[in-house]
């Protein structure tokens, strides 16, 4: 409940690839603190074989389970099934794509970067090489190292998936801008923010979860909060 008497949405935190809900713990008990309910799923593309639309039925069972307006919170990849199961869902208030792939119908992450699918696209794409320069360069060197431990290989089917709907032409959505991103260049992002209704960036690598905690969640409240776009 917030100052005025009215129902905060509840966040839902939607992970990226190679990664688990694990990566939110620095970030939730900030929101906790601050009076935000949060909710997180584990994607099953992440060690498993299953594709953007078996990760789209998760997000889609968890927001079902959530009583009143959700804010869906996406990071990289999660950006895609965020994105298709939002248009099914009926709860959601508002999508905050974080560095994320915020993709239209018939696009895939493949697509997106003009790759073809692979010969083998039940396969897997095997952890990267030096993730922590990629994903963490910025995050104290502990966390940094502890989360790089935990990252598990991706199914490629979830690469190269296409979206069959976007929720994003229905549901108001904010793009942030990781502008030291190594991963997901901060001009692709910027090109993927003019879907966006409102655009923030901040001076984070990938993951400002893990290396800004604070800043970051004082910017989801003033989204989540309409306080800002």
């Amino acid at each position: 409940m917030s100052a005025d008497g009215t129902t905060r949405p509840t966040l839902l935190l939607v992970h990226g690839a190679w990664h688990g809900s694990w990566c939110w713990q620095k970030l939730t008990p900030l929101l906790h603190a601050d009076g935000w309910a949060t909710r997180t799923v584990d994607l099953p593309s992440a060690g498993s074989g299953a594709g953007v639309r078996d990760d789209a039925r998760v997000v889609l069972q968890a927001l079902a389970r959530i009583d009143g307006p959700v804010v869906v919170v996406a990071h990289s990849y999660g950006g895609a099934p965020a994105t298709q199961a939002v248009a099914e869902a009926a709860n959601v208030s508002h999508l905050v794509y974080l560095a994320a792939y915020q993709l239209d119908i018939g696009e895939s992450l493949f697509s997106h970067h003009g790759a073809p699918l692979p010969a083998d696209p039940g396969g897997f794409q095997a952890v990267p090489d030096h993730p922590v320069p990629l994903f963490y360069a910025d995050a104290p060197a502990a966390d940094a190292e502890a989360a790089a431990g935990r990252l598990v290989p991706q199914s490629t089917r979830s690469f190269g998936d296409t979206l069959t709907a976007a929720g994003w032409h229905t549901v108001p959505s904010t793009y942030v801008v990781c502008e030291q991103d190594q991963a997901l260049s901060p001009d692709n992002q910027e090109q993927l923010a003019l879907r966006s209704g409102a655009v923030h960036r901040i001076a984070s690598g990938h993951s400002p979860f893990l290396s800004m905690p604070g800043d970051f969640a004082a910017l989801l409240a003033k989204i989540a909060s309409g306080t800002v776009g």
